[in-house]
Parts: structure tokens; C-alpha cells; sequence
């Protein structure tokens, strides 16, 4: 991928939409949920503060994280579909 975020925002690759229900029903289309959950492509190099202090970015690329359901935009780049977003909308990353 040929894009480098800016501030304090992460290019993420979602994950795939899960294709059935965990009693084992398969899941139209239509009824999947997108899922929350993806592994960071890159970051930006963070942001200032109010008080002019450096904060870095809590992630790194590989990382998986867990983000908000409305937050970010998704967009395609080089045929691949990514969503960017802040620092702020991530909500935890998986250990």
C-alpha cells in the first residue's frame, strides 16, 4: 500500500465479515455485521497536545485493534478496501 496517514491517524484492514452464526446458520449478505476488529496498515507520526507536547501513536502497524462501529471512512486504495481513522477511535488493542 502506497498511502502514509497523516497525524494521528491509522489506515486499517478489516476484518473479513463472519459468514455464519455460532450456532452454525449461514448468514445472508445482507445480514452480516460488519466487524470492529482489523490489523493496522499504518500510522501517522501522532499529534500535539494543547499543551504543545509530542503524543505518539498508541499503535503500530501489525497490531490488531478494536475500533468504533460508526467511527472512520472507509475507502479503497490500490484495489483494497481500508478504513482511516483517529488515534481517539480505536478502543483496544489485542494482546
Amino acid at each position: 500500500m502506497n498511502l502514509k496517514p497523516l497525524g494521528d491517524r491509522v489506515i486499517i484492514k478489516q476484518d473479513e465479515a463472519e459468514e455464519t452464526t455460532a450456532s452454525g446458520l449461514y448468514l445472508a449478505t445482507e445480514a452480516k455485521e460488519k466487524p470492529q476488529t482489523g490489523t493496522v496498515l499504518a500510522v501517522g507520526e501522532g499529534k500535539m497536545d494543547k499543551d504543545g507536547k509530542f503524543l505518539p501513536m498508541p499503535v503500530k502497524e501489525g497490531d490488531k485493534v478494536l475500533y468504533g462501529k460508526y467511527g472512520g471512512t472507509e475507502v479503497t486504495v490500490d484495489g483494497e478496501d481500508v478504513m482511516i481513522l483517529r488515534a481517539d477511535d480505536l478502543y483496544a488493542v489485542f494482546a
